[in-house]
Parts: structure tokens; C-alpha cells; sequence
């Protein structure tokens, strides 16, 4: 069904949330080969997506990224986008030997304090044309 995504990673984000918007921005500067397009979760093209493969995720505040045909949430996609990125982001692996609660522990509680800490836009983020995928445009 979504046959047309197998070779795209994906990169789902809070579009009004500022930590994720400053992560899309050191991710867009280090993403050198362009491996990666992004789409805030607010966005109808994210609903639509994860209605169609993940309706389990349609109310996700997460990061999710979609590579390969999977769904990747919290510390994972945070791994697997280290990974992509290469040396030495990609050294980030160690933490692969916390277990992955405990790693998703610490992720939900940035999370929960996101705003507070680092405040939320009053629009969301719209990735322009170079960061959208074929997909996304």
C-alpha cells in the first residue's frame, strides 16, 4: 500500500514545539547527503500517513522516523537518525546497551517538559521545498 515510501526516511516532528524545531535545524546542517525529509506531526501529510501505516501513532508527541518500511519512536529514532548521520554522531550506538525503557524513561521526560523549558511556536513549521520529499510536496 505505501510502496512509494520504501526508499524515503522520513523524520516526524512537533512542528510548534522549539526543541524539536532547533533539532530539525541541526539535523537539515549535518544531513549533508540529504538522506532525511521531515514533516511536523501536525501537518495533514503526517496524519495521513500514519493514519495509513501506524493509525496506533495518530496521536504521537514524539519523534518518530519512518526508514526501510519501519516506524521508529522516541530514544530509537533518535539512535537510528545518529546513526545515519555518521561519524561521529553514529557513536551515539553506545547507548544501544542501555536498556531501551530505561533510555525511553529519559526521553519521556524531556519530553513532558519541552515547552516548559524551551517554549512552543505559535504556528507550526513547514519544511520547505528542499527538506520535503516528493511525497510531502
Amino acid at each position: 500500500m505505501l510502496a512509494s515510501y520504501k526508499d524515503d526516511r522520513i523524520i516526524f516532528f512537533d512542528g510548534i514545539c522549539i526543541l524539536c524545531n532547533r533539532a530539525v535545524d541541526f539535523l537539515v546542517r549535518r544531513d549533508r547527503k540529504k538522506k532525511f525529509r521531515f514533516a511536523s506531526l501536525q501537518s495533514e501529510y503526517s496524519r495521513n500517513f500514519l493514519s495509513q501505516y501506524r493509525p496506533d501513532l495518530l496521536n504521537l508527541d514524539s519523534l518518530a522516523l519512518y526508514d526501510a518500511g519501519k516506524i521508529y519512536v522516541k530514544s530509537a529514532a533518535v539512535l537510528k537518525i545518529a546513526k545515519h548521520l555518521g561519524l561521529p554522531w553514529s557513536f551515539a550506538a553506545i547507548f544501544y546497551c542501555i536498556p531501551g525503557p530505561l533510555r525511553d524513561w529519559l526521553y519521556d521526560y524531556i519530553a513532558r517538559n519541552r515547552y516548559k523549558w524551551f517554549g512552543k511556536r505559535e504556528s507550526c513549521r513547514l519544511p520547505d521545498g528542499e527538506l520535503r520529499g516528493p511525497s510531502l510536496r
